[in-house]
C-alpha cells in the first residue's frame, strides 16, 4: 500500500510552487482561489517574499498546505490508501482524503496560523531539537529542566530525534542538561512559539470555535492522526483530535510505526522540501520512500502513472 504524507511548517522555501504555478493551469486555478479566500496574495509570498515573512507562522501555514495540496489535486487519482501529515500537514492529509474541502481546509489552516503566533506573543516560549537521546532519558531530563517552568516533547519525530517545547528558561535549562545526560545535540530552534505545548492553550478554545464552524466529513482514506498516532475516519474523532494537537505530542515516529504495521510499503511526501523523507528513512529503512516537491517531479511522476 502506498500511503501519501504531508510536511509541515518548516519545510517552507522562497520561491516554493512557483514552478507548479507556472506550468499547471489545475494548480494555477487553486492558487488563485487561495488569495481570494485569504483576501492577500499568498502566492506572492510564496514566490517572491523574503525568508523572514514566510518564516512568520500565520504566513507559514496557509503557504505549506497551498504547495501541498496544489500537488495532490495534479495528481489526481494517483491514490493512496492512508495518509498522515506532520502537525499543520494533518489538515493537508485531512482535506486530500475528503474530510474538509479546500475552502475549509485553507480557512482553518490560516486561522490556526494566526491563533498559534498570537498565542506565542501571549505565552512567549521556545522549541529545541535533542538528538540522540532514548526515550527514557528524555522523561529525565524534562522532570529536571520542568524544575524552571513548563517544558515537553513536541513532537516526536523519529528514533533519537526529539522536538521539546515549553517555556523559555525550562526549554534552556534542558539544552544546559542534556550533553550530560547522552544527546548527541541540543539545540534552541527559531520559531515564534512553543507549539504542542500547554503555552499554545489560548489558541485552542479559538480554534475548536473555528472547527465547530465548517463542516467536516468522515474520510474516505484513512488518516494516522498525530496525538493518537492511529488511522482515523470518523469525523467526530478528526474534530476531537484537531482541538488537542495544539496542546499535546505530535507522534510520528509511532504514526509511522502504525501505518507500515498496517500495511503501508511506501510512503511519498507531497509538498515542500524532504523532512518526512529523512524521518521515515531514520524510523524504517526497509520501505519505500519519495517525494514531490517541484514541476519536474510532478511530471516525472505523471509519467510514471501513465506508463503502469
Amino acid at each position: 500500500m502506498k500511503a501519501f504524507v504531508f510536511p509541515g511548517q518548516g519545510s517552507q522555501y522562497c520561491g516554493m510552487a512557483k514552478d507548479i504555478y507556472q506550468q499547471y493551469p489545475e494548480a494555477r486555478s487553486l492558487m488563485n482561489r487561495a488569495n481570494e479566500i485569504l483576501g492577500y496574495s499568498i502566492t506572492d509570498l510564496m514566490f517572491d517574499g523574503s525568508e523572514e515573512v514566510l518564516r512568520q507562522t500565520r504566513y507559514t501555514q496557509p503557504a505549506v498546505f497551498l504547495h501541498s495540496i496544489s500537488v495532490a489535486t495534479i495528481l489526481g487519482d494517483m491514490q493512496a490508501g492512508m495518509a498522515a501529515g506532520h502537525s499543520l500537514g494533518e489538515y493537508t492529509a485531512l482535506c486530500y482524503a475528503g474530510a474538509m474541502s479546500f475552502e475549509d481546509a485553507l480557512r482553518i489552516v490560516s486561522k490556526r496560523g494566526e491563533l498559534m503566533q498570537n498565542a506565542g506573543t501571549l505565552n512567549p516560549g521556545t522549541m529545541a531539537a535533542i538528538i540522540g537521546m532514548d526515550n527514557e532519558t528524555l522523561e529525565d531530563l524534562l522532570d529536571q529542566a520542568g524544575s524552571s517552568g513548563i517544558v515537553q516533547a513536541a513532537n516526536l519525530n523519529s528514533p533519537g530525534q526529539i522536538v521539546i517545547s515549553g517555556n523559555i528558561d525550562a526549554v534552556r535549562k534542558a539544552i544546559e542538561l542534556a550533553p550530560s545526560m547522552g544527546a548527541r545535540m541540543a539545540k534552541e530552534l527559531v520559531v515564534s512559539g512553543a507549539f504542542h505545548s500547554p503555552l499554545m492553550k489560548p489558541a485552542e478554545e479559538e480554534l475548536k470555535t473555528s472547527l465547530d464552524g465548517i463542516t467536516i466529513n468522515d474520510s474516505r482514506i484513512p488518516v494516522c492522526m498525530n496525538v493518537v498516532a492511529q488511522p482515523v475516519t470518523h469525523a467526530g474523532e478528526i474534530r476531537k483530535n484537531l482541538v488537542l494537537q495544539l496542546t499535546s505530542p505530535v507522534r510520528w515516529a509511532q504514526s509511522v510505526e502504525v501505518m507500515i504495521a498496517g500495511g503501508v510499503t511506501s510512503f511519498i511526501e507531497i509538498g515542500p522540501q524532504k523532512v518526512l523523507q529523512g524521518l521515515v528513512k531514520r524510523i524504517d529503512r526497509s520501505v519505500a520512500i519519495d517525494g514531490i516537491d517541484n514541476a519536474k517531479q510532478v511530471a516525472e511522476h505523471l509519467a510514471t502513472k501513465e506508463k503502469q
